[in-house]
């Protein structure tokens, strides 16, 4: 989680709070992303940086570096279905119907999509659905992977947004992290502004994983990054449009000559302003469950 406070305690930079924290690299990218590890805004929208004092809270806990490691230890298929003590047929057709989020992927030398998932999440889950891990899978879940569904990368999505969105208040930001999932063409269909567009992509949140060299490679990790569902597609569109009302209510998207222009809100009827009132609560829902 982002604290956006003014930065006057004293502060470490973001490769040596890994060092201190004894994790690598990617285990302490996937502490902040989780929340267990607070970070500051950088100078000058520079790197996040951490609090010494939230180290050594850290560094203080009786499991250090034991616990910490252990609530980002992320494993795959194989390793899953260990801890979940099921096969991994079992375990992929669990996760292809959404069962478990996976938390982040990579790709192998064959370029194959290869998901991880918490350890801890995935023995929370073995835990709390016994029967799922026996037995025939019920009826709903058969249907489903007979008709092909895969909500792997769809919800690899959702869960990266609301971590995004938990780290910030800001709505331009949030809109932005929104926006990074969708289409130019879509995007440029909801923010007609070319200056608000500039702007948002500007705050465009870095991405997951850096950008493969190869071509190949590169398309697999672009196509994953964008929705692909019409149904999710459209959500993320909607989401955008409500984004966009509460980041000009706040201040407009800044221009060349400096200044900004309000623009008018749209007018709002009783069924608009129920969607308006379902959408919003649906992002909070998923902001807490990311």
């Amino acid at each position: 989680m982002q604290v956006r406070e003014a930065v006057t305690a004293p502060t470490v930079a973001y490769g040596r709070a890994a060092q201190q924290l004894e994790l690598r690299r990617n285990e302490f990218d996937l502490a902040v992303q989780l929340g267990h590890v607070r970070t500051l805004p950088g100078a000058d929208g520079g790197r996040p940086r951490v609090a010494a004092e939230e180290i050594a809270r850290l560094r203080a806990a009786p499991d250090f570096p034991a616990g910490l490691r252990d609530r980002v230890r992320t494993v795959g298929t194989a390793g899953a279905a260990e801890l979940a003590s099921i096969t991994g047929d079992r375990f992929t057709k669990l996760v292809r119907t959404g069962h478990l989020s996976p938390v982040a992927f990579y790709l192998n030398r064959y370029r194959a999509v290869v998901w991880l998932y918490v350890a801890g999440e995935v023995r929370e889950f073995a835990d709390g659905h016994p029967h799922l891990l026996t037995g025939r899978l019920p009826a709903s879940v058969r249907s489903r992977l007979e008709a092909g569904e895969d909500v792997r990368a769809r919800n690899w999505r959702a869960r990266r947004l609301g971590l995004l969105l938990r780290r910030t208040d800001d709505p331009w930001e949030a809109a932005a992290a929104i926006a990074s999932l969708l289409a130019p063409d879509d995007v440029a269909e909801v923010v007609g502004d070319p200056h608000e567009r500039a702007h948002l992509d500007l705050l465009r949140p870095a991405p997951a994983h850096p950008r493969p060299e190869s071509l190949a490679a590169r398309d697999i990790v672009d196509r994953l990054r964008l929705a692909d569902d019409p149904d999710e597609i459209l959500w993320h569109r909607m989401s955008l449009a409500l984004a966009l009302e509460d980041a000009r209510a706040l201040r407009p998207a800044p221009r060349p000559d400096g200044t900004g222009a309000q623009l008018p809100r749209a007018r709002r009827g009783p069924e608009r302003t129920r969607l308006l009132h379902r959408l919003r609560l649906g992002r909070r829902r998923a902001v807490r469950a990311g």
